[in-house]
């Protein structure tokens, strides 16, 4: 993975390319993403979610069955709860939808405006930035002895300072341990580190 600056200004790029809103699931394993962005209209989410539109959604369906670009208006996906139609009556009119990487592993996307269609070299870009955005949060394949060792100290439920005792070295040592765990795992916090070395199968 790359560090949380890099994804952070790749995220910043869509935001003029989406005038009202885009949803970005990275890396979408055992039905859920290992990171996502969204700036939709909360109350689309809300009505969204409320009605589980997920599991019905012909953008994600399209993407769980193809990978590239395409225009919301061109989905060759049955929409029979008309979503789309929903979407446009919050302001999402127009979209395009994005999906890459493996089925184990899709990324899927979709940007939003309210003005126009997007044009070929919209297309071009945003696929661009979705499949950096894919790359840079690619999973790590495997983590250090160290950073395993302070891992498993915490899913036993050591605190710091026994966890420290247990490994035979200092308590801010332990720490840089965790750290260097959350920065490679992009993690916010242990318990999410922790979660995802799990979900990654690296303990």
């Amino acid at each position: 993975m790359s560090s949380r600056s890099e994804i952070t200004a790749l995220v910043k790029k869509l935001t003029p390319l989406s005038s009202t809103g885009y949803y970005v699931a990275l890396h979408i394993r055992f039905a859920a993403p290992i990171m996502k962005f969204q700036t939709y209209n909360p109350e689309w989410l809300d009505h969204y979610s409320a009605r589980a539109y997920a599991l019905r959604d012909p953008m994600i369906a399209w993407g769980f069955s193809t990978s590239g670009a395409v225009r919301w208006s061109a989905l060759p996906v049955p929409d029979p709860f008309d979503i789309l139609g929903e979407a446009a009556r919050f302001g999402m009119k127009y979209g395009v939808a994005v999906s890459c990487g493996p089925i184990n592993s899709r990324t899927i996307a979709g940007l939003t405006r309210d003005d126009r269609e997007y044009t070929d070299s919209e297309i071009d870009e945003i696929s661009n930035l979705i499949r950096q955005l894919h790359d840079v949060t690619e999973p790590p394949e495997s983590l250090t002895k160290a950073q395993i060792e302070a891992l498993q100290c915490i899913a036993e439920g050591d605190r710091h300072a026994a966890a420290a005792a247990k490994l035979g070295i200092t308590e801010s040592a332990f720490k840089a341990r965790l750290i260097s765990a959350r920065e490679r795992l992009m993690a916010r916090t242990t318990a999410e580190a922790l979660q995802r070395a799990k979900e990654y199968r690296l303990l």
